[in-house]
């Protein structure tokens, strides 16, 4: 066997044993797409048959059609690599970033977990409350916050949308929902549905009739945008099971007041929602925290951006933002 055979077999086993590796990878960071579920699969199964092909041995293959294939199926080992690494920043996406500038409050009274004059965040150990500085919020859609601009305080993703695409349309995100005063009715309105809106310097969710706070919310200017409803008046009305733990958000309202609470660590839901219910959250909404889909950062006392999750993915288009 030449130096080129060897070479090309040692290659075959490690894109191999990485394609699967990658396509594992891919459950564990839960980013459950159909485009890429299939894109990793028929990665990982390309390679498992040229390495089964190279094995008993390519030369054997009679048909003209069947050794072009081997080629084209050889060639694809090049997208492995660049594939595994993709996925490996959506697994380290899932994790939180410490934040050493939090207020410890594991033992601090609930009720003095409470906003300041400027952005504060607290740290219960199980979850961080973050109390942006804000005169106003905001739904962002089709073009991701920037970082340079110096009002924005907070920033993450908000609705659901209904299709995975690039392109972007106000009829793929899932809800009704107001931009600054322009209403946008969606087709994808769910029964499970509540909405957060912002308007005349004040925020609420409505649980009952969503559609007509978003309404009433575009026309007196404002902002507002669906989720499932997570917490109404204390009381649970959102259940999920989820076989593997992962970082949670929701944006609620807390001691009177409007805040994003991130769980520290990957964790179960139902100790989220436990954690939750401690603080004695009245109101709240699920955010969606998918990798790629949980893209959010604030602007710290010092006026420095603190990234929290940092792999924006390209079919994501529309966001919260906390404006000062």
């Amino acid at each position: 066997m030449s130096v080129k055979e060897r070479f090309s077999g040692i290659w075959l086993m490690a894109m191999t044993l990485l394609s699967l590796l990658a396509f594992t990878v891919y459950f564990v960071a839960q980013m459950w797409l159909s485009i890429l579920q299939m894109f990793y699969l028929t990665l990982a199964v390309a390679q498992c048959v040229t390495l089964v092909i190279y094995m008993w041995g390519p030369e054997k293959l009679r048909s003209r059609l069947m050794r072009i294939l081997y080629r084209v199926l050889f060639a694809s080992s090049v997208v492995v690599i660049p594939a595994f690494a993709f996925i490996f920043m959506g697994l380290v996406s899932q994790y939180h970033i410490n934040i050493p500038e939090s207020i410890p409050a594991a033992t601090m009274p609930v009720d003095q977990i409470l906003p300041r004059d400027q952005t504060v965040i607290y740290d219960t150990g199980t979850v961080y409350v973050f109390f942006p500085e804000y005169s106003e919020v905001n739904l962002v859609c089709e073009h991701r916050p920037s970082k340079a601009d110096q009002s924005i305080t907070w920033c993450s993703g908000a609705a659901f949308q209904h299709e995975i695409s690039l392109g972007f349309t106000q009829e793929n995100v899932e809800g009704d929902h107001a931009v600054r005063g322009t209403l946008y009715e969606s087709p994808y309105n769910k029964s499970s549905f509540a909405a957060f809106v912002f308007a005349d310097g004040r925020f609420s969710f409505a649980f009952d009739d969503p559609s007509e706070a978003i309404r009433e919310a575009a026309a007196a200017g404002g902002s507002g945008f669906m989720q499932f409803g997570l917490i109404r008046d204390g009381e649970t009305v959102m259940n999920i099971a989820r076989p593997r733990a992962r970082c949670y958000r929701t944006l609620a309202e807390l001691n009177g007041n409007l805040c994003v609470i991130d769980s520290v660590n990957m964790m179960h839901f139902e100790d989220f929602m436990a954690e939750l219910h401690r603080l004695g959250v009245t109101n709240a909404l699920y955010m969606d925290m998918g990798a790629g889909w949980n893209y959010s950062w604030y602007r710290n006392v010092e006026e420095k951006v603190v990234t929290l999750f940092g792999l924006p993915v390209p079919w994501s288009h529309n966001w919260i933002v906390f404006q000062k």
